[in-house]
């Protein structure tokens, strides 16, 4: 049986490097991301950074705003 390993984002990476730019945890980025009522625990937090979890656009929002992620950087992650 092959094994799926399609991804499910493109933005994983980009989430995973500008969180341990802020030195956060998954936990801590996830307390975080309730302020912004998004509500993504850390095992849910590890699947979208390794891209096997679709991000739904008002958690994007939400964690481009804790993590202060440039529109025009993820524009062009998505491209």
């Amino acid at each position: 049986m092959k094994k799926y390993e399609e991804k499910s984002n493109v933005i994983g990476n980009l989430i995973k490097e500008y969180r341990e730019k802020k030195n956060l945890s998954k936990a801590e980025l996830s307390r975080q991301l309730q302020l912004h009522a998004v509500y993504l625990d850390s095992t849910e937090l590890k699947r979208i950074e390794e891209g096997r979890m679709i991000v739904k656009d008002f958690e994007l929002i939400g964690l481009c705003k804790v993590l202060e992620i440039d529109y025009e950087e993820l524009k062009n992650t998505i491209e």
